[in-house]
């Protein structure tokens, strides 16, 4: 039996998405939750795109963005 993932709150939703990540459908309804105005990157393929994704990940574990 699948959960209603609408009528969770985000926290719920997340809360559980964080404990079966492998429900790829609880997973695309938390991101259609996703603010309009979140920020949004455009990296390349190419070897200076994931260079420069790796470092953003890297700041925001740390906490700096």
């Amino acid at each position: 039996m699948t959960p209603d993932f609408e009528s969770m709150s985000k926290a719920e939703l997340r809360a559980y998405v964080l404990e079966n990540r492998e429900d790829l459908e609880a997973v695309r309804s938390l991101m259609r939750r996703r603010s309009p105005n979140a920020v949004r990157y455009d990296f390349s393929d190419a070897e200076e795109g994931q260079a420069q994704m790796t470092e953003i990940l890297r700041r925001k574990i740390n906490g700096e963005l």
